[in-house]
């Protein structure tokens, strides 16, 4: 991605962009031969992060000292002295206070705040029972489920608020369906499986299959089958901007599962 279509996939201008650069809040990423930035989805990860820290009021200096305590030991000060700004400015900023009472509640229950956060509620709860189902498993957690949480945390951050309530709404129905989190799970198994495979490796079908086994067909229904089309194909919106990046976050075979998973997708939504 260019900065202009990171910045405008985040919410922020290309100035501040440059500006978290500067401070050193933002990497900066490798530069193509002609010179211009080119951002990955983990840069989009990043920046979406800095700017919900600075929306809760936290400023540049705030946000800094949160990034860099990996411990958390700052984040319960940094918290508290903006929550007792926040007291004196009780009806201008209401709704950001409830949203800092949900960070606050994230950093205590993670002992600091979480790699994906800060989130919403909703999807805090979605992320800890992932973390249940991964506790019960044998093994580390698959890598995979750390990608798609940073994925879930940054669609969060974007679009619109009901769009973005809708997304949650779904994914928590999605995960109370019976062994739907340990079928998710497994599905991550068989991608992580896929790190270093080609993408004629023949596990790269059945990881597709399991994986569009998982999308719930109410969540089919409520997207038109030319967008899981154009997601899922070749063409411009595929190869350029987003998809691009979300693609490339992927080693190329688990890349191509996930395009045969969103094809079968859009042959079921048809």
């Amino acid at each position: 991605m260019r900065i202009g279509e990171l910045a405008g996939l985040v919410g922020v201008s290309t100035r501040a962009v440059r500006h978290y650069h500067h401070l050193g809040l933002l990497p900066e990423p490798e530069r193509r031969a002609n010179g211009y930035r080119d951002y990955g989805l983990r840069d989009a990860v990043a920046l979406a992060r800095v700017r919900r820290l600075t929306e809760l009021g936290l400023g540049l200096d705030e946000v800094r000292d949160v990034l860099a305590d990996d411990a958390g030991r700052e984040l319960h000060e940094v918290l508290d002295g903006l929550d007792a700004d926040l007291a004196r400015q009780e009806e201008e900023i209401r709704a950001r206070r409830v949203r800092l009472a949900a960070v606050r509640r994230q950093a205590e229950q993670h002992g600091g705040l979480p790699a994906e956060g800060p989130v919403s509620d909703e999807l805090a709860a979605l992320f800890a029972e992932m973390a249940r189902t991964s506790a019960g498993r044998p093994g580390p957690e698959p890598a995979m489920a750390a990608k798609e949480r940073e994925v879930l945390a940054l669609l969060e951050s974007t679009g619109g608020a009901e769009g973005r309530k809708r997304m949650v709404e779904l994914l928590g129905e999605m995960a109370a369906a019976p062994g739907a989190m340990d079928r998710t799970y497994e599905v991550y198994g068989l991608l992580d499986a896929l790190a270093d495979a080609a993408v004629d490796d023949p596990r790269v079908e059945p990881a597709a299959r399991a994986l569009a086994d998982c999308i719930p067909a109410a969540l089919v229904g409520e997207v038109e089958a030319e967008h899981w089309e154009r997601v899922a194909g070749a063409g411009q919106e595929a190869d350029e901007g987003f998809m691009a990046a979300y693609y490339a976050h992927f080693a190329p075979a688990q890349a191509q599962a996930l395009r045969r998973a969103i094809r079968m997708v859009a042959e079921r939504a048809r």
